[in-house]
């Protein structure tokens, strides 16, 4: 199998998925996995491209067994790099006679376009044009040699059935009069177009099956004509079911998550990516969602793939991104959640400690700036935070015992956790109130929030005694007015 991007910017999702499940299918088959870059678009062309995506791919997990950057037998493995190999092959289609040198200009094209209603060149319109069918030998060889430019067009013969044979969907039979004339050649850049070197190098390279994005079913029947063409064995196919986002319509850059660089860019980690790329548009026989990269290869079963489109659900992989964070290791979370944390706190806290807090409560790391920014400094809000049915508190009672606990607290040395409890808990069973009853204002009183990583003497150690304090008393003085 292979993967082939097109060094033309950020590596999407669709592309991220059809290089697992090429990766899958190799593995399970004991077969090899090659890495082509198809950078016969030179207008198209993004510089470093390339080496991002191998670089995305890497991360991921996703190893080849030949191609760029790997080696092998059937270098080179850039497109850009195989021209003498392509012309090759474009002299034996034409000296074959099943492709044909046209020079129409795109304005004589355009002409055309506006002259006849939805116009393809093809077996119907191609006698109409200029092109070596058309105009004298002598013409033609004038041409080339005043150095006009021309592409180099595959002859479609029309009334026939063309043969689909997809893993997936089955059978599929088109007939060959629908389809156009495709350019294989263009002699402004003396490269091939993708139709003829993506056959060509997948005949080349013993591509034995050709897994990628439903997108590309439609030009199948085309690429099956100029395998028969060279008299080449056809490649089984499968193709993958279209990625939508959550209105159904086709993943696109502008949704935000299309890219493998903007789920980077958002906190979420590789494994989490992969596995859940991996259940857009297959799954396993059982309800199981989590999944190692090395247990996918074990269970992927392309029969499970679906037919209909996969909805692209960023709730769903903020969920499973969540249950990766949990079971990261604590050192490895607190290297990567400190960059965020620094974001918004600005003193000398123990980052440690509050990474120990979080890692269990956030879905991505980006999470991490707004549930703890107050440590840094309380933020503004509504004294009816002080109102809790479920521990009985309002502003009034709350502001009781804010004033009762506030000699206590000042009293106390130790402000790590344990003590701070076990001194508040002493408060408590003295004044026989329950828990919750002191513990809800205290903690409102430090944060300013209802959502906290931690409880309230978790976050007075943080902050330390001198800011509790201070906070404790503003908050007598706001529920006071």
């Amino acid at each position: 199998v292979r993967f082939a991007p097109s060094p033309t910017g950020a590596l999407h999702i669709g592309g991220v998925r059809t290089a697992l499940y090429n990766y899958l299918f190799a593995k399970q088959h004991n077969g090899d996995m090659i890495l082509r870059i198809e950078d016969t678009d030179s207008q198209r062309f993004v510089p470093g491209a390339e080496a991002y995506i191998i670089e995305a791919l890497e991360w991921l997990g996703i190893k080849f067994d030949e191609g760029v950057g790997y080696g092998g037998n059937h270098a080179p493995y850039r497109q850009s790099e195989r021209k003498d190999i392509y012309r090759k092959y474009v002299e034996q289609l034409l000296s074959d006679g099943k492709a044909y040198i046209a020079f129409d200009t795109p304005e004589e094209l355009e002409a055309k376009r506006k002259e006849i209603p939805n116009f393809q060149y093809d077996a119907s319109t191609r006698m109409q044009m200029r092109n070596s069918l058309t105009l004298p030998k002598e013409e033609i060889d004038r041409l080339i040699a005043e150095g006009k430019q021309y592409v180099v067009r595959f002859k479609v013969e029309p009334g026939e059935d063309v043969h689909v044979n997809d893993l997936i969907r089955g059978e599929v039979i088109i007939n060959s009069s629908i389809l156009d004339d495709k350019v294989l050649y263009k002699s402004a850049d003396n490269l091939p177009t993708y139709h003829l070197a993506n056959i060509v190098d997948d005949h080349l390279m013993e591509i034995t099956h050709v897994v990628r994005g439903n997108e590309y079913l439609s030009s199948a029947p085309k690429y099956n004509r100029i395998y028969e063409a060279f008299g080449w064995d056809i490649p089984v196919y499968v193709h993958c079911p279209l990625i939508t986002d959550e209105t159904h319509q086709k993943l696109s850059k502008r949704c935000g998550h299309s890219s493998y660089e903007d789920l980077l860019d958002q906190g979420f980690v590789s494994e989490a990516i992969i596995n859940y790329v991996a259940l857009l548009g297959w799954s396993p026989s059982d309800n199981r969602e989590i999944f190692t990269l090395d247990e996918l290869v074990h269970v992927f079963d392309y029969h499970h793939i679906n037919k209909s489109p996969a909805v692209f659900d960023i709730a769903k992989l903020r969920w499973m991104n969540g249950e990766y964070i949990k079971k990261m290791d604590a050192d490895e979370f607190y290297e990567r959640a400190l960059p965020y944390m620094k974001e918004v706190l600005k003193k000398d806290y123990n980052f440690k400690k509050i990474a120990g807090m979080v890692q269990t409560r956030i879905e991505t790391f980006p999470d991490i700036p707004a549930l703890i920014d107050f440590f840094e400094e309380v933020p503004e809000y509504d004294s009816a935070m002080y109102c809790h049915k479920k521990m009985k508190t309002n502003e009034e009672t709350s502001l009781t015992v804010l004033k009762e606990v506030l000699p206590v607290l000042e009293e106390q040395e130790d402000y790590t956790n344990d003590p701070l409890f076990e001194t508040l808990s002493a408060f408590v069973k003295e004044h026989g109130y329950k828990n919750g009853y002191v513990m809800w204002p205290l903690r409102t009183a430090v944060s300013g929030k209802q959502m906290t990583p931690a409880g309230a003497t978790e976050i007075m150690e943080i902050i330390g005694k001198d800011e509790t304090i201070k906070r404790v008393k503003a908050a007598i003085e706001k529920l006071s007015k």
